[in-house]
């Protein structure tokens, strides 16, 4: 076996070993062709003029040698050397050929390859849109985008939706071609358990071939995105929008497009580790009875199906409920006090004219709450709403006509869990009508709840994403029948923060990974070692051989093994816990 240093062909062996690098990276099923690419040529003793010729080879096709041809040429540009002709023959004197000699080898034509159909999208559908909403992020971006991020960026260029499906009957979405894109090699994804996604190599190529098509540039789509986010995300009333900022401000958030228009309301409040965490004092803006109005509002993207994407909206307004439209940082639908006087919030210390209400809905249908268990969606959003400083969450399961024999165990677990561990309130209902009736019902209920009586409202200024929860569970502890809140635009910017962790919310990511390390158990560990480097040390202060392996197997049970009810670690968690962490 040739080895990389006499190998016939170095410099198209080196670009075929960086693709292999990289298609490995990101797990890509592409690995395969190019690993047989880069043996086949490293094995061949034969110097190969143009890459074209490479197609006699296994592993090359005309795409493969294309991408070489266009690396050399680049090549010899930068380095000021000839590019060499394409030879007229595909074939190589001395391989495969050795009956043959030259005068036949010239005479006869060369055969032409079968040429692929470049894959190309269909206007408008799934494939279409998601490729179109990769784009907004640039070719050089270091990470990918969220599903949530995406199905937002994807959905203005696609005629069904990818949240609900098209026939109410079936549970397939536009967000099924993802699994296309995957499987051609167009889209890789990585992380876990909150996947993001972004266009390889090839996929940029489509994306491409759709540019020249639509003739649209990344730069033009992703103002295009912009401007869609910000018609959606902005207040109704145009004077209630918040403070402006200095210039250099807004042009950094103009160059980072997907962005919420809220994100910098407030201050993330540092990155420290400590529990410890020095509360405000202030005086709260008092909004009195009569001059305010409890109202609903509805997530944009909560349709029925392509056809009737208002139909939920509709109804609600039949209902005698007017919903507040808008692309929400969290929840499907939740409730504010809408202030009569548009300026009133601005000239006492907050933004806007709503103030968030502690009620916040996430509706899930039957089968979406099955793949959101599956892909880590569901705790994920759970982990969301726990940090939203909500007070009272709901749970919205619509059942439907499905197979549930193989998933019944693990929805009715997570059923459970919601409701027993984290408290909130699970509402189940046969279809989208019901529904609609529930959240009429619940609307009618809180503005006889909240109307009647005065609402304190924290400044914002006194408000970081550092001090918001603990402040809150002060302020409920201290007086438990005085209810405090915060302006819309404060809440959509701690929400919209959820990207931008603290280190301590990722640390607690981190041990969720493990499986049946709940947040209740992830932050009993996170309170006994405050960060990542701090764990691993314990397992390291445990030492080395069978002693030290049985020391580190038992490293949290011996701490955590007393507590009580679900904070508590068994020792078979703590081993399990042990393999990842403390390299047992």
């Amino acid at each position: 076996m040739a080895s990389e240093e006499t190998c016939a062909n170095p410099l198209l062996l080196g670009w075929v070993k960086e693709w292999v690098d990289v298609a490995r990276e990101r797990n890509s099923k592409g690995v395969t062709t190019y690993k047989n690419a880069y043996n086949a040529l490293k094995a061949c003793p034969i110097t190969f003029k143009h890459p074209s010729q490479l197609q006699q080879l296994k592993g090359f096709g005309p795409k493969l040698c294309d991408r070489l041809t266009e690396k050399l040429e680049k090549h010899c540009q930068e380095n000021g050397l000839p590019m060499p002709k394409r030879p007229r023959q595909s074939r190589v004197q001395g391989l495969n050929n050795e009956n043959e000699d030259d005068d036949d080898a010239q005479a006869r034509p060369a055969k032409k390859p079968r040429k692929q159909k470049a894959y190309v999208p269909t206007l408008r559908s799934g494939a279409y849109a998601l490729i179109i909403g990769l784009i907004t992020i640039g070719e050089d971006a270091p990470v990918g985008m969220t599903k949530a991020r995406l199905i937002e960026a994807a959905q203005p260029h696609c005629d069904s939706s990818f949240t609900a499906p098209s026939d109410p009957t079936r549970f397939y979405t536009a967000w099924n071609s993802m699994k296309t894109l995957l499987e051609k090699d167009l889209v890789y994804e990585r992380g876990r358990p909150l996947r993001r996604y972004a266009l390889t190599d090839e996929g940029w190529e489509v994306a491409r071939r759709i540019q020249q098509t639509a003739d649209l540039t990344p730069a033009e789509l992703a103002a295009q995105e912009r401007r869609r986010v910000s018609r959606e995300t902005a207040p109704e009333n145009p004077s209630a929008l918040p403070p402006a900022r200095s210039p250099s401000v807004e042009i950094e958030e103009i160059e980072q497009p997907g962005q919420s228009a809220y994100a910098n309301v407030v201050a993330n409040g540092g990155e420290q580790t400590s529990d410890s965490v020095d509360l405000p004092n202030f005086r709260p803006i008092r909004l009195a009875p009569g001059t305010f109005t409890v109202r609903l509002v509805l997530d944009v993207r909560e349709v029925r199906a392509k056809t009737d994407r208002d139909y939920m909206q509709k109804e609600l307004e039949k209902k005698g409920v007017e919903p507040i439209m808008r692309a929400l940082e969290l929840g499907d639908a939740l409730w504010v006090a809408q202030c009569h006087d548009p300026h009133f919030l601005s000239r006492t210390g907050a933004e806007g004219d709503e103030v968030v209400l502690d009620w916040i809905v996430e509706r899930k249908r039957l089968d979406d709450l099955v793949y959101s268990i599956r892909d880590g969606r569901f705790h994920e959003q759970k982990f969301r709403l726990k940090r939203s400083g909500v007070k009272n969450v709901i749970y919205i399961v619509e059942e439907m006509a499905m197979d549930m024999q193989k998933y019944e165990e693990s929805v009715q677990s997570a059923i459970a869990s919601t409701q027993v561990v984290n408290g909130y309130f699970l509402k189940k209902t046969q279809k989208m009508d019901d529904t609609i009736r529930y959240l009429t019902r619940m609307t009618m209920l809180l503005k006889k709840q909240y109307e009647s009586r005065p609402l304190l409202v924290i400044p914002t200024d006194v408000l970081t994403t550092r001090n918001y929860l603990p402040l809150l569970e002060h302020l409920r502890e201290k007086e438990p029948t005085t209810g405090h809140y915060v302006s819309y635009q404060a809440f959509a910017s701690m929400a919209s923060k959820s990207d931008l962790m603290t280190l301590r919310d990722i640390y607690l990511k981190m041990l969720m990974c493990s499986k049946q390390v709940t947040g209740e158990k992830a932050l009993e560990i996170q309170k006994r070692w405050k960060t990542p480097h701090e764990f691993v040390k314990g397992y390291e202060k445990c030492g080395s051989g069978e002693e030290g392996k049985r020391k580190r197997q038992d490293l949290v049970f011996a701490h955590l093994g007393n507590l009580v009810g679900r904070r508590k670690v068994a020792r078979t968690l703590s081993h399990k816990i042990a393999e990842v962490w403390g390299g047992v």
